[in-house]
């Protein structure tokens, strides 16, 4: 009498939620020792007989059967977790049997973490298998915003190498233009009527070609400002279950970007460091003065033109 006075009902509901753990392990458990053997036993049937030998030895389908392989290949490692045997993963003593099959479709390197940040004893099975579906659209919206950001960064590149271009162009348009012009007024100078008309038309040819080039640059320019590189946002509202996991997989992606583009600036940065050490020893091997004063003043229109754009 007084055993059963000292009891009350939150023993009772501890007791029965304890039988209720243990009842789920042991089933998992056992799926687990059925999986295996499973897996030993269609090694051994002939060819064609599996489905046969499941529905008379055993009475499974073969989608159960299925199940069952799957669940020993993807949980029996952590089967001492389940006999609690095991202290530094815990998450998988969580499961029984219907989630386990529903937590086969996330990868397994994910699954532990997926477990911990839900609420799985408070979840009927639809709901969660809303939640893993929702987790691989997003990811999958991530994947595609991932893209979408390495193309316009590969497309903006590709701008750039062009655009750099052009202006190598552009400079060597603009050193035929100043040589004709030299070339012009020495054939003036001497009156050779017929190397006057040559440079003339040569001269004219240069000077368009100059134009264009000026014209395809302040059009790229104008496509550069235009292309900022960036992921774009899923616009769609994310559950709230599973936002924190949606966040980890951002910063992930952007870690990895930003660590890219510094050590693509650090080598560019590097290069230029050195590129200017070398036009600045070139320049003072020049003799020639006024050929020197040209170049650097070349140099410093340059570089005003690098702060500006800064």
């Amino acid at each position: 009498m007084n055993e059963l006075s000292n009891r009350n009902t939150s023993i009772i509901a501890l007791e029965i939620n304890n039988i209720k753990e243990q009842t789920q392990k042991i089933f998992l458990l056992n799926s687990i020792e059925i999986g295996k053997r499973l897996v030993e036993a269609k090694q051994l049937v002939s060819h064609g007989e599996w489905g046969k030998w499941l529905e008379d030895s055993v009475n499974y389908s073969q989608r159960t059967a299925n199940n069952l392989m799957k669940i020993y290949e993807e949980y029996g490692q952590d089967t001492l977790a389940l006999k609690g045997e095991l202290k530094d993963s815990q998450a998988i003593a969580k499961l029984n049997y219907t989630q386990a099959v529903a937590l086969l479709s996330i990868p397994s390197d994910e699954r532990e973490e997926f477990i911990e940040q839900h609420d799985l004893e408070s979840m009927s099975t639809r709901e969660l298998q809303q939640a893993i579906k929702e987790k691989k659209e997003l990811e999958k919206k991530l994947k595609i915003s991932e893209e979408n950001a390495k193309n316009e960064k590969e497309e903006k590149e590709r701008l750039q190498n062009k655009f750099k271009k052009l202006e190598r162009q552009s400079g060597q348009h603009e050193d035929e233009i100043n040589e004709l012009k030299e070339q012009l007024n020495a054939a003036e100078s001497a009156g050779d009527e017929e190397e006057i008309e040559r440079l003339t038309s040569s001269l004219h040819s240069a000077e368009e070609s100059l134009e264009e080039s000026k014209m395809k640059i302040e059009k790229l320019e104008r496509q550069l400002k235009e292309k900022p590189i960036e992921i774009p946002a899923v616009v769609e509202k994310v559950p709230d279950e599973i936002q924190k996991e949606l966040e980890i997989l951002r910063k992930q992606a952007l870690i990895k970007m930003n660590d890219d583009n510094i050590a693509k600036f650090k080598y560019c940065f590097d290069s230029l460091v050195k590129g200017f050490d070398d036009v600045l020893v070139t320049l003072s091997d020049i003799k020639d003065q006024e050929s020197s004063d040209k170049l650097k003043n070349a140099v410093k229109s340059l570089l005003d033109k690098m702060q500006e754009e800064l």
